[in-house]
């Protein structure tokens, strides 16, 4: 027991045996600490089993060998740096794809089912709810090539479907919010019927989507925070390509577009605007609580260690 807040404290432990090191090894799993051993010999063994992840050398005696996660071919440890960083890159784009994902589909949801039992038409037609999901969803594709922000690689990130779900209901709610801001606009202002209404959904649905991926895809203020140059290219052109689709005659026909008046343009860019600027500092609000429900917890686990 006195050996868990010893292994927490201490930085260097000499002269131990091959259980004694399995025994750091675990006190600081129990402290709540990935641990990763680096090994060569038969007495390296245990604590090779031990660790989160074993690393031996190609070198090293057969039993280390075997207990090892990780063989380095060279005497090179920058190799391990390096892949935990692109591991960590990959799980926090990852996690970027899931939340925006999930966000937009349940706010989507949530838009379209308020509004058909209201309106005397279908807010989208099939084939704009099937175009819709494909031109949101094709920005996502460079999600993978984003830039990273430093703090998600200077730490290891962690699954959480609570999380997940926090963020879906937030960020969907606030979209439905704006979904229906629009759908007042529409009627109870420009008394638009069925082509001019679907034809200014299917534009501001799709560019604040490309709108809520620019934001949501960093913690930091947008601004502060440089997207990768695959994923602002594919987002712009998916934004131009749905504002200029309603004006060309074949394919605005065919999707059963309409072009939007100045006025409804203008009122369509407005909304877009201030849906980004909420997104924000919804964000911001929940960054600001994250850090402090953080700090409460580091708090309380530094107690623990100590008591």
């Amino acid at each position: 027991g006195a050996l868990i807040p010893l292994a927490e404290r201490a930085q260097l432990f000499a002269e131990v045996d091959p259980q004694q090191k399995e025994r750091i090894v675990k006190a600081l799993q129990q402290n709540g600490h990935v641990v990763g051993f680096i090994g060569d010999g038969v007495n390296d063994a245990p604590a090779l089993y031990a660790a989160d992840v074993g690393i031996s050398v190609d070198r090293a005696v057969d039993v280390a060998r075997e207990a090892a996660d990780i063989i380095l071919l060279k005497p090179d440890l920058g190799v391990l740096k390096r892949g935990i960083e692109s591991g960590r890159r990959a799980f926090a784009n990852t996690l970027k794809y899931i939340c925006i994902t999930t966000g937009s589909s349940f706010g989507n949801m949530v838009s379209m089912a308020l509004a058909t039992p209201l309106l005397p038409f279908l807010p989208l037609t099939a084939t704009q709810v099937l175009l819709t999901n494909f031109l949101s969803d094709l920005p996502l594709v460079a999600v993978s090539t984003d830039n990273v922000d430093a703090e998600s690689v200077a730490r290891p990130l962690h699954w959480s479907v609570r999380d997940i779900q926090s963020f879906m209901l937030i960020f969907g709610l606030l979209s439905s919010v704006f979904d229906i801001i629009t759908f007042l606009v529409l009627r109870g202002v420009f008394h638009a019927g069925a082509s001019e209404f679907q034809s200014t959904w299917f534009v501001v649905s799709v560019v604040t989507e490309v709108a809520a991926l620019l934001i949501l895809r960093t913690a930091r203020p947008a601004w502060m925070s440089l997207p990768g140059k695959w994923l602002v290219a594919l987002g712009l052109s998916v934004a131009v390509v749905v504002a200029l689709l309603p004006y060309v005659p074949p394919a605005a026909q065919s999707l059963g577009l309409t072009p939007l008046p100045p006025a409804l343009l203008a009122a369509s860019f407005a909304i877009v605007l201030l849906y980004a600027g909420a997104t924000e500092m919804a964000k911001a609000a929940r960054r600001t609580r994250s850090g402090r429900l953080g700090g409460d917890a580091k708090r309380a686990s530094a107690s623990l260690v100590h008591r």
